[in-house]
């Protein structure tokens, strides 16, 4: 993409297109997102008023929270950062759909005993919870069938306190078809009428590690994000995926033929804001993600997260872009152009300086489109709307 297009296409918004998309969203353009986390779900939940046609490849890679107890129980994928967006992603309007939203965002008491939170299991899985009984025929019996699967295969010393319903039944789906979440994934899509496209990156049980520049390694996710445990203190040198512990090549862990071809379909491909690292790097770890992108000419926008990254200590955002086209090359090759796999930055106006601009332009080569896109109540959070039109208008 041009500088001159992007001029062009930064007399944002693109009044027409907008419009356009808001009248025929099912007509709407294929905007590919690698992401993970929640940071993208409230864009999400305003971009299908715009698209019913955006994908989102996901991180299967957390290790904490209750998606830990169930990877440590069953040895599977992390499912509740799909879980989420495929939440963000339901059609509100379908009848009966906020009672499936409200059972598969439910979370168990974090603080109850142990025979408290069998009980309500127990309700869950009799179908006599509030929230089960509340759910149609045959819906209800659909969901349960889910559910009763993982209650047959489940520890009895699992732990139940704090869990997801959703990802409990995404679990109980998982284990139902082969240990395979793509069938699951379609099941709770149709369930809920999602208007997009929610996808592992991989199917496969992996960790994400780091190297930092001091040397140290970080083994999982849970220790690098900053959430539950203190942030890390050098930045991050490299990351990589890893199973039971041991580090893996690239070649050990290859992009699905079904993801590259949705890379090869997408009408704009987006790395959003979320933990630079862990939610969005993570994604492009795997074999054929940096060539796929590169092969596909549409435009390739890098919007940064607003306020700090705790996996980004002390990086500028020409730091992050670098990060970026480090692991895309790593498989797109390292003379692949920095215009086939990030054309354009697209940031907050007041967020970024003058500076980061000019060194973007010269280290990369890079525009950078500074607009108002920030909350005007929260300036650590992007305007939906804005964003959502912005990216139109790159389309």
């Amino acid at each position: 993409m041009s500088d001159l297009q992007i001029t062009r296409n930064a007399e944002f918004p693109d009044t027409l297109r907008v419009a356009r998309a808001r009248s025929l969203p099912n007509l709407g353009p294929l905007m590919l997102f690698f992401s993970g986390g929640s940071a993208l779900n409230e864009i999400a939940q305003v971009l299908k008023l715009y698209t019913h046609n955006s994908i989102h490849l996901i991180t299967p890679f957390d290790s904490g929270g209750s998606s830990q107890v169930l990877r440590d129980a069953f040895g599977m994928p992390a499912v509740g950062d799909l879980r989420s967006r495929l939440m963000a992603l339901a059609d509100e309007s379908v009848l009966g759909q906020p009672d499936i939203f409200r059972l598969f965002s439910y979370r168990l008491p974090a603080r109850a005993s142990a025979a408290e939170l069998s009980a309500e299991f127990t309700e869950l899985l009799d179908g006599c919870h509030r929230l089960m009984k509340a759910i149609s025929q045959p819906m209800r019996s659909l969901i349960l069938s889910q559910i009763k699967v993982f209650a047959a295969q489940c520890p009895t010393d699992f732990d139940f306190a704090g869990a997801s319903v959703g990802n409990l039944i995404l679990a109980g789906g998982y284990l139902a078809n082969d240990r395979a979440l793509e069938p699951v994934l379609f099941l709770m899509s149709k369930m809920v009428a999602v208007q997009g496209t929610v996808r592992a990156i991989v199917d496969q049980n992996l960790d994400i590690g780091a190297v930092l520049s001091d040397g140290s390694m970080v083994p999982t996710q849970r220790l690098m994000t900053g959430k539950e445990v203190a942030p890390i203190t050098a930045p991050i040198r490299e990351l990589f995926l890893s199973q039971n512990g041991a580090r893996l090549s690239r070649d050990d862990v290859v992009l699905p033929k079904r993801n590259r071809k949705l890379i090869g379909q997408a009408d704009l491909i987006c790395y959003p804001p979320g933990s630079l690292y862990s939610s969005v790097i993570a994604n492009l770890l795997p074999k054929h993600t940096g060539r796929s992108i590169a092969q596909r000419r549409v435009p390739k926008v890098y919007l940064p997260s607003l306020g700090s990254d705790p996996e980004c200590p002390g990086m500028s955002l020409t730091d992050q872009v670098a990060a970026i086209l480090a692991a895309l090359r790593a498989d797109a090759g390292a003379d692949c152009p920095v215009a086939d796999l990030i054309s354009v930055v697209l940031c907050d106006g007041d967020s970024f300086d003058a500076a980061e601009t000019a060194q973007l332009k010269a280290r990369f080569g890079l525009p950078l489109v500074a607009l108002p896109l920030k909350k005007a109540d929260n300036p650590q959070r992007y305007d939906p709307v804005k964003v959502c039109e912005a990216l139109l208008s790159l389309t």
